[in-house]
């Protein structure tokens, strides 16, 4: 019995879809930023347990933000836009930047990819800026190729964000990390 074919991962496929991913999150293009996630995708992005490591187990301990299955991530992009979320109105502008992207290996199918970034804030409520910044931690799965969106099949399986400085002055979602 052979072992399956693991689709090969280029550094620049893995680029092309964070880079993506980031200016669909820029434009608010939030139906297409959703395609980029498989149904059971997870979006984690932990807390700081001590000034050295962060938490470990989004279900036993606290997050700054976690999404289970891309059908929460949904549900939180739906409060975003229905108006209902304070912290959404009127949406931050933003602006993503996506640096240092590194494929730290592959296992079970899914490529592991790495890279830092900082997001830029202008929130036009107070007319405050802020940037925040940190890490990715992707886990990348080959999809059939059907509504990819341009990303030749790659599709974000998990991602969790290690934001480097969690003391901001507002409120953190989904669109400005």
């Amino acid at each position: 019995m052979t072992a399956p074919h693991v689709a090969e991962l280029t550094e620049r496929d893995a680029e092309r879809l964070l880079f993506r991913e980031a200016r669909l999150l820029d434009n608010g293009d939030w139906d297409a930023w959703l395609a980029l996630y498989t149904e059971d995708s997870t979006f984690w992005m932990p807390a700081w347990r001590n000034e050295a490591e962060t938490t470990g187990d989004p279900d036993r301990e606290l997050s700054l933000i976690y999404y289970a299955g891309r059908r929460g991530i949904e549900e939180r992009v739906w409060r975003a836009r229905s108006g209902l979320s304070v912290a959404s109105t009127p949406r931050p502008r933003v602006v993503h930047a996506v640096t240092n992207v590194l494929l730290e290996g592959e296992a079970g199918g899914e490529w592991a990819v790495s890279a830092c970034f900082t997001v830029h804030l202008y929130d036009p409520r107070s007319g405050g800026v802020h940037v925040n910044f940190g890490r990715y931690d992707y886990r990348l799965r080959h999809g059939n190729g059907n509504g990819d969106g341009g990303n030749g099949g790659w599709l974000i399986a998990a991602k969790t964000i290690t934001l480097l400085n969690d003391r901001i002055p507002t409120v953190v979602d989904f669109y400005s990390v």
